[in-house]
Parts: C-alpha cells; sequence; structure tokens
C-alpha cells in the first residue's frame, strides 16, 4: 500500500497506540494512505494487530507505517519475535520493522515473495507453526489467483484477525461524495462490508476453494473480527462472518 497522507477518510484516532482488545492482544490503527482501486485513487485506513505469545514474544500482523512512540509501547510489551505479511498486499512496512527487529522472524504469505523487497526468513501455511499454535490458529483462503489470504484465530479472546477478506468503510468517514459511491458499488460500505468486488471477481467458478476456509472461520465461532481497512467488528463476530461470506455460498 504505497501512498500518501490523505485527509479523504478520517482516521481511526489516536493514531500509532496501542489498544487492548482482549487478553494480549491489541490494534493499532495508522495512517490513512492511497491506494489504486476500480481506476482510481482510493483512501485506506490502516491497522496492525499485535499478540503476545507465551514467554511474552509477540507476534505482529501486517504492521503499519512504524512510528517512535508506537515502537516504544511495542518494547514496553516484549521482544518482537514475529512479522506476518497475510497477504501480497500487506508487505509494505515489513522491511522497516524488519530492520528495526533484527532478531524477529519474517513470515511471507502466499505470492509476496514475488511482490516485496523483504528478505522474509520463513512461509506461512495452512496451519499454525509451532511457534504460536498453542493460542493462534490460521488457515489459507484459497480459490484465487490474484490473492491468497492467510486467516489467523487468536484463541484467547475468541478474535479472529482477516486483512482484505473483509473491508468495512463508513460514510461519514470518506469525505468524497465519489468515494461514498464507490464503497457502495465495491460492496465494502458500512455496516454490511465484504470482500471488494475486484476480489470477489477473482474468485469466479472457484468459490467451493474458499468454502474450507469461510468453514473453518464460522467453527472458530469469533467474538470480535478485526480488519485492515475500515471500522472492525467488536462484537457479533461469527453473525458479521456469516452475513460478509454469504457470496460464498453454502454458509448457511
Amino acid at each position: 500500500m504505497v501512498g500518501s497522507m490523505t485527509a479523504s477518510y478520517r482516521p481511526y484516532e489516536p493514531l500509532n497506540t496501542l489498544k487492548s482488545i482482549g487478553p494480549e492482544i491489541w490494534i493499532a490503527d495508522g495512517p490513512v494512505v492511497q491506494w489504486g482501486y476500480l481506476g482510481w485513487r482510493f483512501p485506506f485506513p490502516t491497522r496492525m494487530t499485535v499478540v503476545k505469545l507465551p514467554g511474552d514474544a509477540l507476534w505482529v500482523h501486517s504492521p503499519i507505517a512504524p512510528d517512535e512512540k508506537l515502537l516504544a509501547e511495542i518494547d514496553a510489551l516484549g521482544p518482537v519475535a514475529h512479522l506476518v505479511s497475510p497477504n501480497a498486499i500487506h508487505h509494505i512496512s515489513i522491511r522497516a520493522w524488519a530492520e528495526r527487529y533484527p532478531d524477529a522472524r519474517t513470515w511471507a504469505s502466499p505470492g509476496v515473495r514475488e511482490r516485496s523487497d523483504s528478505a522474509f526468513s520463513d512461509d506461512l501455511d495452512n496451519a499454525p507453526p509451532p511457534e504460536w499454535a498453542e493460542i493462534i490458529d490460521q488457515r489459507i483462503a484459497q480459490g484465487s489467483n490474484a490473492l491468497r489470504e492467510v486467516i489467523f484465530f487468536h484463541k484467547p479472546s475468541h478474535v479472529l484477525i482477516l486483512a482484505d477478506m473483509i473491508e468495512n468503510f463508513e460514510a461519514n468517514r470518506l469525505s468524497s461524495p465519489l468515494s461514498r459511491v464507490a464503497a457502495r458499488i465495491a460492496g465494502i460500505a458500512a455496516p454490511t462490508g465484504k470482500a471488494p468486488i475486484d476480489l470477489r471477481m477473482t474468485y469466479l467458478g472457484k468459490r467451493k476453494d474458499l468454502l474450507p476456509a469461510v468453514e473453518w472461520m464460522l467453527s472458530c465461532k469469533p467474538e470480535k473480527v478485526v480488519i485492515a481497512h475500515g471500522k472492525w467488528f467488536e462484537e457479533n463476530g461469527e453473525a458479521e462472518l456469516r452475513r460478509a461470506f454469504s457470496w460464498v455460498g453454502g454458509t448457511g
């Protein structure tokens, strides 16, 4: 997500600070960036998730642009051990974080090595590695050649962690009428956001390949669903998932 700061989406302040959302799990909202979307530049708020693993090591999902205030809060929590790219788009800040934390392992999602200049040390799989399997489960959303996202579930907090499989943009935060219309057309307007239409189209004829990941997400019975872009779901997580992935079919 390369781009400059933008005022066209009111961000989720306070920015660059840890916000607890459950036992040993935090989010941090970052700056808004511009990203090419449906032929024009669209504003995307950014969000990362941090989990403290047994032994106090930190697991960082989709790190946002590093900020000294945020990094100081991170350092106060514990050592950064894992930097996670959940899909081939969410990798831009991995390199900067890896330079700050050279002992951290960097985890590549499917396809990200071909797009990123980061030197990843490990690859994510369809099951969690021993380093975090005790408290974080995971699956790869299959079926799209354009974007295969790795989805995570934090067991102690019952929080599901997504990046782009659901986007949920609030109209009152979008300053441009055109952007508000685009969000509705793309299917990413809150409160009923889902995967954007261009991503859904890449699953045409292959939705059955995505269904196992959707069924797994529902079986986790999440109470909350964190997403990278827009308003995240602080309650009714399982119901929101069932609604957001109804386009896949077979979800009841």
